[in-house]
C-alpha cells in the first residue's frame, strides 16, 4: 500500500451520501464513497460535515515492533499526551493486545500522559496491512454553534449541506474569491467564514441582507453582504453558489431563475447551484456545462428533495 500523508475517517447519514461523494470528489480528487480515506492532501476535519477524523501519519510499519522501533528512534517528546486505538475494517486484534499496543506507544514517548487533558493526541491503526501511527485531529464540531444565529428561517439548507457546497465550490483552495449569490441570511456565507474562506454575499432582499450581516458580526467574522441584483455586480469570482430562492418567502419565475444564472456566470467560472426542481434546460440556455449533479433528501421527508448542479462555462 502506498504511503499517504493523512488518513481519514469519513462518516454521514443515508440521505447525504451523494452530498459527502461529490465534496469528497473536489476535495480529494476521490471517486465513489468512502469511509477511509487516504490522501496527500490536508484539509481540517472541521471544515466539513463528513471527515470525523484525520490522522496525520508520523509513522507506519507491516510489522508492529518495527514501528515501536521508528517510534522510539523519532524521540517523541510531548507533555500531556494521549494514545487512542481506532479499529478499522480488517482489523483483529483482541481488546487486551490493543491496550497492550497503547502502552507500547506510551512508553515510547518521552513525557506524562494526561487521558483526560491531553495537550496532544496520538492514534495508532491497523488498515489494509499496515500499522500506522500518527497525531489525531477530530472534528471538534464548533461551527454547531452557528445553530444559535440570531436570524434564520426554516427552510435554510442545513449547516452540513453548506459546508459541502463551500468545499465543492473552492475544492479547497483557501485563496478562492467566493460568491454567496442570493445568500439569504448567510448560512453558507457562516460556514465559509469558519473555515477561513474569502467569500462575498448578495441578496435583493435588504432585510434578509440586514440579518446576514447580524449573523456574520455575531460570531466575529467579517464578510462583505450587498444588497444588488446579481446582474450589477461587476467583480469577478472563482467560484458562485447560488441557493435559488423558492416557496412563499421569495418565489420566483423561470425567467427570474434564468437571469440569476446568466449573470451569475458573467462574473464566475463555476457554479453551484441549489434547486428545488429541475433546471437543466436554464443551465443550457446560460451556456454552462453540468459537470456534476446529486439530489438531497430532506430527513424525515420522502417528498422533499434539493438538487445540486455543478457547472462550468463552456
Amino acid at each position: 500500500m502506498q504511503t499517504s500523508k493523512y488518513l481519514y475517517s469519513i462518516g454521514c447519514s443515508h440521505n447525504e451520501i451523494d452530498l459527502c461523494q461529490l465534496e469528497i470528489k473536489y476535495l480529494f480528487n476521490k471517486e465513489g464513497h468512502h469511509k477511509l480515506l487516504l490522501s496527500d492532501i490536508e484539509i481540517a476535519p472541521s471544515s466539513s460535515a463528513f471527515i470525523k477524523r484525520r490522522i496525520d501519519i508520523l509513522s507506519t510499519s507491516k510489522d508492529y515492533p518495527t514501528l515501536i522501533d521508528n517510534i522510539k528512534k523519532d524521540n517523541i517528546t510531548t507533555q500531556g499526551f494521549k494514545v487512542e486505538y481506532f479499529v478499522l475494517d480488517g482489523d483483529t486484534t483482541a481488546y487486551a493486545n490493543r491496550l497492550q499496543k497503547l502502552r507500547d506507544i506510551g512508553y515510547s514517548i518521552e513525557g506524562q500522559s494526561d487521558y483526560y487533558n491531553p495537550t496532544t493526541t496520538y492514534a495508532l491503526c491497523y488498515y489494509e496491512g499496515l500499522w500506522c501511527f500518527g497525531i489525531l485531529n477530530k472534528n471538534g464540531y464548533e461551527w454547531h454553534k452557528h445553530k444559535q444565529k440570531p436570524f434564520s428561517y426554516s427552510n435554510s439548507i442545513s449547516m452540513s449541506i453548506a459546508k459541502a457546497l463551500v468545499n465543492i465550490a473552492s475544492k479547497g483552495n483557501k485563496k478562492s474569491k467566493l460568491l454567496d449569490a442570493c445568500c439569504g441570511v448567510g448560512t453558507i456565507m457562516l460556514e465559509a467564514c469558519f473555515a477561513g474562506y474569502d467569500i462575498e454575499g448578495c441578496d435583493i432582499n435588504w432585510k434578509l441582507c440586514v440579518n446576514a450581516r447580524d449573523n456574520i458580526s455575531h460570531f466575529g467574522y467579517n464578510a462583505p453582504v450587498y444588497t444588488f441584483d446579481i446582474k450589477d455586480i461587476c467583480k469577478q469570482y472563482d467560484a458562485a453558489i447560488i441557493d435559488l430562492p423558492y416557496n412563499l418567502l421569495s418565489s420566483i419565475t423561470d425567467n427570474d431563475v434564468m437571469d440569476i444564472i446568466k449573470s451569475t456566470a458573467d462574473i464566475s467560472d463555476r457554479l453551484i447551484i441549489v434547486s428545488t426542481v429541475d433546471i437543466n434546460k436554464a443551465i443550457n440556455q446560460a451556456g454552462l456545462n453540468l459537470s456534476d449533479n446529486c439530489s438531497i433528501g430532506k430527513k424525515g421527508n420522502t417528498k422533499f428533495s434539493r438538487r445540486i448542479w455543478v457547472c462550468v462555462k463552456e
